[in-house]
């Protein structure tokens, strides 16, 4: 079963997926976030496309644990989706997710220009791997 991440932010959304055996997430792309409906149609076509079982979304809990003013959009967001879309979806902690992203993409190489556009699809990777590596030890 293919596994969706998510890195939801007020203007993309990242997106990553695991390979067939759960094992590994990969960069995958990333969606616009302006317009609600034409969001999830994108998100809905991907979970399709790669006949998705399960969908992961970053939670951005504040450094104490608790959901700040971007948790609660994450949350009505998931919301949204779940109302939209027939497979699971669950939450997992994000913190630090687009800092490692970053700092990987520097190590990396990476030109400026293409960090920009790819710094979502990688830290739904980082979130999507933390996720499965807690899944495969449990």
């Amino acid at each position: 079963m293919r596994i969706l991440g998510l890195d939801i932010g007020d203007k993309w959304i990242g997106v990553a997926m695991s390979d067939p055996s759960g094992t590994l997430a990969s960069p995958l792309t990333r969606v616009a976030a302006i317009d609600t409906e034409a969001t999830v149609e994108a998100i809905r076509q991907l979970v399709r496309q790669y006949e998705v079982g399960c969908i992961v979304a970053g939670m951005p809990y504040s450094l104490d644990g608790s959901l700040g003013q971007q948790a609660n959009r994450v949350q009505d967001f998931v919301q949204t989706l779940s109302q939209h879309l027939e497979v699971r979806i669950e939450t997992w902690d994000e913190r630090f997710s687009t800092v490692a992203a970053q700092q990987r993409m520097v190590e990396a190489g990476m030109r400026k220009e293409r960090r920009r556009e790819q710094i979502d699809a990688v830290a739904a990777a980082l979130i999507l791997q933390e996720y499965l590596d807690n899944m495969r030890s449990s």
